[in-house]
Order: structure tokens, then C-alpha cells, then sequence
């Protein structure tokens, strides 16, 4: 499918994330075939020396908010644009039986509604693929970050190796979509997500916008032959 434009994207993803809510967390696991919370575990993992605030952007329907109180940081705050995804995760935490403190915030990742050095580590999961101006979103997640606060990213990528490449393409455009839609009743937001991992940077590329937003530290690990990447960064301690 042909992706929206800048000026449309936001209406867009915001669009397509409500209409597949209450099916989200379920087709995660289904069409990562179970092993999307390892991926998120280790993303947890990149800021176990964090004791302090942590932002999760992008939080969705708070599971990566969830793994971050299992691992035992006990102050998160969950900012999504997608009010239905909050309220939805939100709800689901009353059944989490975890302790810790969750702060849901409805507001725009690209235009965070904090002060400068409020957080000690942040995390995104599956989220700056959907920024509609990356360098901006890092910006701003430089601009909340304390010195030396750290960052873990967790994004979507292309796998290399060549045959796997050609098999998981075929994966992402012929049988995701399908059975995305069928569960969710939005084939388009599928068609989307095949569409916008395609066109997404490559890992130098969004190691090259961290650098210039002026993190340092910066390191990629592919996970699972590369399908996702999880990135890690720093704000200097010494500014």
C-alpha cells in the first residue's frame, strides 16, 4: 500500500491503533508466533542499571509498561497519542497483581509535555516507525532524558540473509495482513505495518539520527535473524 504523507500520517496511525485495540496484544503474539515478550525482556534488560523514572513512549496497550514493573522499576510513566490503547492497557493492569506506580499521559511523542532532565531511562517499543519526524522524536527524547539516562529501543527491520529475507517479505505482505484483518477487521492497518517496516530506516540510519540528536553509546542488536533491532543510547554525563 502506499503509505500516507507527512501531513496525514498522524490521523492515520492514531485511526488504525483504535480500530484494532482491543485485538492488538493478541495478534502481537500471534503473528510474532510467541516471542515478541522475549524481545521485550531484553529490552528491559538494556536498562536494568536504571533506578528511577522511566517514560515508556509509544505505550500502547502498556505491555512493555508491564515488563518494566515485572523487572522491577516502579515508577513508569506510559505516554501514547492513542487515547482507546491507554485507557484499554490501563484497564488490563487492574488484573496485573504488580506492584509499582504507572502514570498513563495521552499526548504526542514528537511534543512530550515534560520539562527537561525528568526521566533516567526511556523506552519505545515497536513505536518510531510510527513518528511521523524521527529526528524530532529524538530530540525530544534527548531534551526529558538527565545526563546519562539511557534509552532502549525496540523496532521493526529487514533481515539480511538472503533466503530468510525473500521468505519472511512474502510473510509480511501476503500472510500478516491477512490474518491481521480477519482478527482484527482492519486489513489496512496490516497492510501498513508490512508497508511501513519496508520503508523504515535502516539500523545506521536510525543510529545516525540518535548521534545527531546527541546521544552517545549508541550500539544496535538484531534479534530473532533480524527481524526486529533493539537500540540502545545514551545521554553524555558531562554536558
Amino acid at each position: 500500500m502506499t503509505l500516507p504523507d507527512k501531513d496525514n500520517k498522524r490521523e492515520f496511525v492514531q485511526e488504525k491503533f483504535s480500530s484494532v485495540t482491543t485485538k492488538y496484544d493478541f495478534l502481537n503474539s500471534l503473528l510474532s508466533l510467541g516471542i515478541d515478550h522475549l524481545w521485550r525482556k531484553s529490552t528491559i534488560k538494556a536498562l536494568s542499571d536504571i533506578n528511577g523514572p522511566i517514560l515508556d513512549l509509544c505505550a500502547g496497550t502498556l505491555p512493555l509498561t508491564k515488563e518494566l514493573l515485572k523487572q522491577g522499576h516502579n515508577e513508569v510513566y506510559a505516554l501514547d497519542f492513542c487515547y482507546e490503547m491507554l485507557e484499554f492497557g490501563i484497564k488490563k493492569k487492574k488484573q496485573w497483581n504488580l506492584s509499582g506506580n504507572v502514570y498513563p499521559i495521552c499526548a504526542d511523542g514528537e511534543k512530550l509535555p515534560f520539562k527537561e532532565n525528568v526521566f533516567l531511562g526511556f523506552t519505545v517499543a515497536f513505536g518510531i516507525r510510527n513518528l511521523t519526524d524521527l529526528s524530532k522524536g529524538f530530540s525530544e527524547m534527548f531534551r526529558v532524558l538527565k545526563p546519562g539516562g539511557k534509552g532502549a529501543i525496540l523496532e521493526f527491520s529487514r533481515p539480511t540473509l538472503p533466503f530468510f529475507k525473500q521468505l519472511y517479505r512474502f510473510y509480511l505482505h501476503n500472510i500478516l495482513p491477512y490474518i491481521g484483518g480477519m482478527i482484527s477487521g482492519d486489513k489496512e492497518a496490516y497492510k501498513y505495518l508490512a508497508s511501513s517496516i519496508d520503508a523504515f530506516y535502516s539500523q545506521k540510519e536510525v543510529c545516525n539520527l540518535l548521534q545527531k540528536a546527541g546521544f552517545e553509546n549508541i550500539s544496535f542488536k538484531p534479534m530473532s535473524l533480524g527481524i526486529v533491532t533493539l537500540y540502545v543510547c545514551q545521554r553524555p554525563k558531562n554536558e
